[in-house]
């Protein structure tokens, strides 16, 4: 049904380059710090995800944390275009 009409919603940024920010975001510490201080996650799911031992694991629960709320990937947008500034203006130079 994703092709059905009135299903045309922009995807976003973070979940279009979802598995190139898996692959290529190595600090997170700084990420998770960000998302905690914006109320985005709680200091439960924090310290959970902290205790993950990759940072490709890390940052899938960081994008299952996020999958319904585009207002959420708006803020993990900002915090990786200040922290990952590199890399997200060269996954924006591909789109």
């Amino acid at each position: 049904e994703a092709g059905s009409p009135g299903q045309v919603a922009k995807e976003h940024f973070v979940d279009k380059h979802r598995e190139t920010l898996i692959q290529r975001v190595r600090n997170i510490g700084p990420v998770l710090d960000g998302l905690l201080q914006k109320k985005v996650l709680l200091e439960e799911t924090y310290n959970q995800i902290r205790s993950l031992p990759t940072s490709e694991s890390q940052l899938r629960e960081i994008f299952s944390c996020l999958r319904a709320a585009d207002g959420c990937k708006d803020i993990f947008l900002s915090i990786l275009q200040e922290k990952e500034s590199y890399l997200i203006a060269d996954l924006q130079s591909k789109c």
